[in-house]
């Protein structure tokens, strides 16, 4: 089993890279993780919000088999608590696909191409977060979500 997590441009933050550094490590006993990171679009400041979206989205889709399930992190996905992410999760792998991608989209969203081709929309929360917190945000509940799974004493209840 594999998860990668995608997100558009670099973490620039320190304090967010060491985060998600913790949290890689932690999962590293439990699944294998990869992170892929497609670059900001050179002339964004140009684009239209429906162009930046779907040039954004061309570049993400080539990164998909057909067997890949896609899950989109996006303010319009299911909302779950912990545990129930965790249920997600575990559904998710028990499908039998061999990669597992989270997807965090660009400022304005995912294209329709993308939202077409998501097996599956999570929402993290009702609130907006910048796109490098929610990373660290992510993967802080990633890793609960497996340890709610193995019955490791990191969540409480």
């Amino acid at each position: 089993m594999k998860i990668t997590l995608v997100q558009v441009g670099k973490t620039t933050e320190k304090y967010i890279e060491t985060g998600i550094a913790e949290y890689a490590k932690r999962l590293q006993k439990y699944v294998i993780l990869d992170t892929k990171t497609v670059a900001y679009l050179k002339n964004a400041a140009v684009l239209s919000t429906d162009e930046l979206k779907k040039q954004e989205g061309a570049q993400i889709l080539k990164l998909f088999s057909p067997k890949d399930f896609v899950i989109l992190l996006d303010e319009s996905g299911g909302s779950y608590n912990s545990v129930a992410f965790a249920a997600q999760v575990e559904k998710y792998m028990v499908l039998g696909n061999a990669n597992i991608f989270f997807v965090i989209g660009g400022a304005y969203g995912f294209s329709p191409a993308m939202l077409e081709r998501a097996s599956a929309r999570v929402s993290l929360s009702p609130l907006t977060f910048s796109h490098q917190l929610v990373r660290l945000v992510f993967m802080e509940q990633l890793y609960r979500a497996f340890s709610i799974l193995n019955h490791q004493p990191y969540h409480h209840q």
